[in-house]
């Protein structure tokens, strides 16, 4: 017996299928489920999941959303999500750059909160594509 996870976005299924662990990113930290989970419901964050398959872990880079815990079954949405495969690392790094820059220089509320979410993004991709590295 295992997890069945589904990664819904908006446009697409980004994921489905079994696992035997997954750690989600969390509003309030990284959160483990394994099989037998209590139910629960959840607000998640920009980060990055992580999917436990055959011994090997997998990123996915989640754009905020919500996670329910049901019955062996991880039903997540999501605003958006990107795999690892679609990263360039070195496109990573100089966004994470140029976040930090504008987050510096954001002087309005809004550019603020656009400035954090474009960091924290940047921050994801670059820790999901360390997992793979791992």
């Amino acid at each position: 017996m295992s997890l069945n996870i589904r990664v819904i976005a908006p446009d697409k299924i980004i994921w489905d299928a079994d696992a035997e662990e997954i750690i989600l990113p969390s509003s309030t930290g990284q959160l483990g489920v394994l099989q037998g989970h209590i139910p629960l419901l959840t607000a998640l964050d920009i980060g990055v999941m992580r999917v436990k398959i055959n011994k090997e872990w997998q990123p996915i880079i989640l754009l905020g959303g919500f996670a329910e815990v049901d019955k062996n079954n991880v039903t997540i949405l999501v605003n958006g999500a990107e795999t690892v495969s679609e990263i360039n690392i070195t496109d990573a790094q100089n966004s994470l750059e140029e976040a930090t820059k504008f987050l510096a220089e954001a002087k309005t509320n809004k550019e603020k909160i656009e400035a954090t979410q474009n960091l924290r993004k940047a921050k994801a991709k670059i820790q999901a594509a360390n997992v793979l590295d791992a």
